[in-house]
């Protein structure tokens, strides 16, 4: 069962957005860390990136492939998961907490109500077989 904690806000791309404090923490999602398999590199932005929602921010790499990360909104990065470098496996193993990415000060905080909710991020793995 793919875990989608009720809490958090989905995207398409298979990201998820959380907020805390005025920032928005992003990270992928379960099933997209269980696709793309055993994570051995993550490159993310540097922090005073600009992001647009959808563009693509950073990628992801595991021994299957390599997968670009696409920005859940439009804003500035304000920190990356430094701890990512040196344990990418880290977005296998806890891809909700200890797997996050980045922090985002986003442009306008309502973009994440806009994403999907647990529920309809559930319904889109189930439509597409999964």
């Amino acid at each position: 069962m793919i875990s989608t904690p009720p809490d958090l806000k989905y995207t398409q791309e298979h990201e998820w957005g959380r907020s805390e404090g005025g920032e928005v923490v992003v990270g992928i999602t379960q099933y997209a860390a269980q696709q793309l398999g055993d994570v051995v590199f993550v490159e993310l932005p540097k922090p005073g990136t600009t992001l647009t929602a959808q563009a693509p921010f950073g990628v992801v790499e595991s021994v299957k492939s390599v997968s670009d990360l696409f920005a859940p909104l439009s804003g500035t990065v304000t920190a990356i998961n430094e701890n990512l470098v040196s344990a990418p496996e880290k977005v296998n193993e806890d891809p909700y907490g200890a797997g996050w990415m980045i922090r985002i000060r986003p442009a306008d905080p309502k973009q994440l109500d806009q994403l999907l909710t647990a529920s309809a991020y559930q319904a889109l793995l189930a439509q597409s077989g999964h």
